[in-house]
């Protein structure tokens, strides 16, 4: 199942997040895909408010120290791959076990490591459309997910 998603501003960008954070449970899988500067920290910063209510300020991307951890309903770890060289970096951490773990994994970069992904996540990626416009596709990667894509779709209907 796919839905896409338009965002006209860097504060609705956050609002959508934390819509699609709020319908997230403890053990889901975000990987999310785009070009530098097309949103995804962003999206990340609403996501962690939305799931832990974590002030959107306190959330930054984790790109030299590969993750952060933010506690608060539930345990959000927000990953960046961007300067991993494949999955074989990601052992060192303990990375299946931050995915099997009580709380919610966001991976920025995550098409490149797509072979460490689990079999069933939430693929996003997101697009510029121009410098405040951005176009999030979301694909389910399993039954659950199609579950939390219903509900956020419905989430976010709410919100309109």
């Amino acid at each position: 199942m796919d839905f896409t998603f338009v965002s006209q501003s860097h504060n609705e960008t956050i609002q959508m997040g934390k819509v699609l954070g709020g319908v997230l449970q403890p053990g889901c899988v975000i990987g999310l895909e785009g070009d530098l500067g097309a949103g995804k920290t962003c999206f990340i910063k609403g996501l962690a408010h939305g799931c832990t209510g974590v002030p959107e300020s306190d959330v930054t991307s984790p790109t030299f120290a590969i993750m952060h951890e933010y506690v608060g309903a539930v345990p959000f770890y927000h990953f960046d791959a961007y300067r991993l060289a494949g999955p074989d970096d990601l052992e060192t951490i303990g990375f299946d076990e931050y995915l099997e773990g009580d709380g919610v994994a966001v991976i920025e970069w995550a098409d490149r490591i797509r072979d460490a992904l689990p079999g069933e996540y939430l693929s996003i990626v997101v697009e510029a459309c121009d410098e405040e416009q951005r176009s999030f596709t979301c694909t389910a990667k399993g039954s659950r997910y199609v579950d939390i894509m219903r509900q956020f779709q419905h989430a976010l209907e709410g919100t309109v």
